[in-house]
């Protein structure tokens, strides 16, 4: 098998041999259970895995990420679903997909009609099954819930049934091919939609709240793109002052990140649940870590030279995927407190 620092990850989109690699891995499987073919991580142990490829390459680790993270809901899965989906298919499980809300599910039947073009999904050439969120019709109009919305649920798609539009034009982060796709009045059996609060599987990852894992596991691919970032510039002849705060933030944001995946682990242990101020303070430090691993950064890079402004250099190309990774729409606004960083503001 090829080591990972013999793979080429100037292209853009990721070759056979990187594929080959992750699945090889069994990467896209981090979350999913051992009885359907997954490494069963623990919530730590996944946490330093993606940090560890998003240091190695930001477009690798985001999208190992956000397709393992796709993965994980095989806990929303009903078990038959689940079976049927990972046991004895002709090649690697990838989901992916998007997270708005872009299109409308018509009841018929034992299914849904499904139309609608959702963007973002990461990794989108690369997927064996799409997820999206939709909008539950009957009769052409809404189905509207006691609390007056929409009623909304997930499905999960075979890639024969979408239509990819090659649209992903960033500057950065460009193998992740986060593509839009279509998909026109397809039909899905209702044991394919699931919703994110409702888990069919006993295993300790699933417990923990979605908007908790979506939170770490990217701040993990920040931590790891600074890293890189750091170390490189260490080497170019960067700035030591500003090297050493980036070291610094760096440091703050690994140690919370652990710190925090290590009390979720904890409290999940001892039943307990996770109320709404808690979720928050998560994302509020998340969000917080984020603004100052892009500030040490920006600091840093003009004592870097024009070598480090060149197209085909490795500093450009982690600055490029850094800075569009901040543009995840759940990290895009930080906040203004944060326990861990008061006394460096």
């Amino acid at each position: 098998m090829q080591e990972l620092d013999t793979l080429d990850f100037k292209k853009p989109i990721f070759s056979e041999e990187v594929l080959e690699w992750i699945a090889n891995e069994n990467l896209w499987n981090l979350w999913v259970p051992k009885c359907y073919g997954g490494l069963e991580m623990s919530l730590s142990d996944g946490l330093k895995k993606l940090r560890l490829l998003a240091k190695v390459d930001g477009s690798l680790g985001w999208t190992v990420t956000l397709c393992s993270g796709a993965n994980f809901f095989v806990g929303n899965l009903p078990k038959e679903v689940a079976e049927d989906v990972f046991i004895d298919f002709e090649r690697p499980i990838c989901f992916g997909g998007s997270g708005g809300v872009f299109g409308t599910a018509e009841k018929d039947g034992e299914g849904y009609v499904i139309s609608g073009t959702w963007k973002y999904a990461t990794g989108a050439p690369y997927l064996t099954h799409f997820t999206l969120n939709a909008k539950i019709q009957e009769n052409g109009e809404d189905v509207i819930q006691k609390d007056g919305t929409p009623m909304i649920r997930s499905f999960l798609l075979h890639r024969n049934q979408v239509e990819i539009i090659e649209d992903w034009q960033t500057m950065g982060l460009k193998a992740t091919a986060t593509h839009s796709f279509r998909v026109e009045e397809q039909w899905v059996h209702e044991k394919y939609s699931f919703v994110y609060n409702e888990v069919h599987q006993p295993h300790p990852i699933f417990k923990v709240h979605f908007s908790l894992f979506a939170d770490l596991t990217l701040w993990g691919n920040y931590v790891g793109m600074a890293e890189h970032f750091m170390e490189e510039a260490t080497i170019l002849g960067g700035s030591t002052e500003d090297i050493d705060q980036l070291k610094v933030y760096i440091g703050k944001c690994d140690a919370l990140l652990s710190d925090f995946a290590t009390e979720i682990e904890r409290s999940i242990k001892q039943g307990h649940t996770f109320s709404e101020k808690y979720i928050n303070t998560v994302h509020h430090e998340a969000s917080k870590s984020v603004q100052f691993l892009s500030q040490g950064i920006l600091n840093l890079y003009p004592s870097l030279g024009i070598l480090a402004s060149t197209e085909c250099h490795v500093l450009n190309q982690i600055f490029r995927d850094y800075f569009t990774a901040t543009q995840h729409h759940i990290f895009r606004k930080g906040t203004t407190e944060s326990r861990i960083f008061k006394d460096l503001e």
